[in-house]
């Protein structure tokens, strides 16, 4: 009996054993995730084109000379964007005349005139020093890739009388700008509304 009372006690004592064993294990069972979230920066970029443009053609000037000058947008960008162009055009104080040859007295002329398409709108015109500075922008959001058409096909120089500006180099500078669309022109009116926003945080931005 006593032998038999041992194995007994032996085989509860094994059971007991395993039992605790198996719950120890099952008390450290876990698990585990995680997720790495990447994000790309965009990019603004463009670039200005001028297709027919050809400046050694156009060396010596006449008065009225029409000059081929076609400024246009390409977005190399990876991001919409609100594209713009700014045109300087030089003041003279000059004596000109007008389609019938009449002789219209010395005051300050803008020495080229250009006509802008319907695809782009004027949103700012400010006279700087002895120029005059307009800014465009155009009435569509621009996809990578894409182009603009030309803001103007050619510029028209003043009829000037002769002798008032001999030998003087005179230039039209064209700048491209272009402004995220995302989260800067806010959500209401029409497209150019939007563009003119942007750029006036753009401006507000950068006023030094």
């Amino acid at each position: 009996m006593k032998i038999k009372n041992s194995i007994k006690k032996g085989i509860a004592l094994v059971a007991i054993t395993g039992v605790l064993c198996i719950g120890g294990t099952m008390a450290y069972l876990t698990d585990y995730d995680d997720t790495v979230n990447e994000f790309t920066v965009g990019k603004i970029d463009v670039k200005l084109e001028e297709p027919h443009w050809k400046p050694k053609e156009n060396i010596s000037l006449v008065p009225t000379q029409e000059i081929e000058k076609d400024p246009q947008i390409k977005n190399t960008g990876i991001n919409d964007a609100f594209v713009y162009l700014e045109v300087t055009v030089p003041i003279g104080n000059v004596i000109t005349a007008d389609g019938n040859g009449n002789r219209i007295d010395k005051k300050e002329t803008e020495l080229f005139s250009f006509t802008a398409r319907n695809e782009w709108g004027l949103i700012d015109s400010v006279k700087k020093e002895n120029n005059q500075i307009y800014t465009y922008a155009y009435h569509k959001i621009l996809k990578p890739e894409e182009t603009t058409v030309p803001l103007f096909e050619k510029v028209v120089f003043a009829n000037i009388i002769e002798g008032q500006l001999d030998a003087q180099k005179l230039s039209v500078p064209v700048k491209a700008y272009a402004i995220q669309s995302t989260n800067t022109g806010g959500n209401k009116g029409t497209i150019l509304d939007q563009a003119k926003t942007a750029f006036q945080k753009y401006v507000n931005q950068n006023k030094v």
